[in-house]
């Protein structure tokens, strides 16, 4: 199963390093189906968003439901936020180090408080959801929200699929794999 995911993510990836303004694969829109595609457009969505879910399943317990949901919850807040200009300052720079904090911390299966965990969760969360919201249409934001929302899910979901369904050790060298992706895309 391994195998398959990283043949699909090196085929699609020379067009979807970053999903951004000003980047190639940035597929603007409108719509669900724009909202959908954003997050799954762009390999640092890709990466953090599983990390969440491989990190919830390796921590187990109320982890597995209270990290993607503080994610998604604070990612909707961030657009809300993008979408109306507000400012927040760093986005490119903690979507990058979300790659490297969330990959770390499922590599480590690192066990912080669980307040802790959804706060770091929730974080990058906000950064991810500006960027979405930024950068997304005028008209149809509504819509839009939902895409992105439906695909970050589907992506925790896979996260939470992987830890599950592989061997502990194999999740989180998978996990740390993702966090140095996140260290090259940050250098490169």
């Amino acid at each position: 199963m391994l195998t398959w995911i990283l043949a699909a993510i090196m085929t699609l990836s020379p067009g979807l390093v970053l999903a951004h303004a000003g980047h190639e694969g940035s597929g603007h829109g409108s719509g669900f189906l724009a909202g959908l595609g954003h997050p799954i457009g762009g390999l640092d969505h890709v990466l953090a968003m599983v990390a969440v879910g491989l990190w919830a399943a390796l921590l187990g317990g109320r982890a597995i439901w209270s990290l993607p949901l503080a994610f998604i919850t604070a990612m909707l807040a961030g657009g809300a936020a993008g979408a109306l200009a507000l400012p927040l300052p760093g986005v490119e720079p903690m979507i990058l180090a979300s790659i490297v904090a969330l990959g770390t911390a499922a590599a480590l299966a690192l066990r912080l408080p669980p307040g802790a965990a959804i706060a770091v969760a929730a974080v990058f969360g906000l950064f991810h959801g500006h960027a979405h919201g930024s950068e997304g249409p005028a008209e149809g934001l509504a819509l839009y929200a939902a895409g992105f929302a439906i695909a970050t899910a589907a992506l925790h979901s896979a996260g939470l699929a992987l830890g599950f369904g592989i061997t502990r050790v194999a999740a989180q060298v998978l996990a740390g794999l993702a966090a140095l992706a996140g260290v090259a895309l940050a250098l490169g």
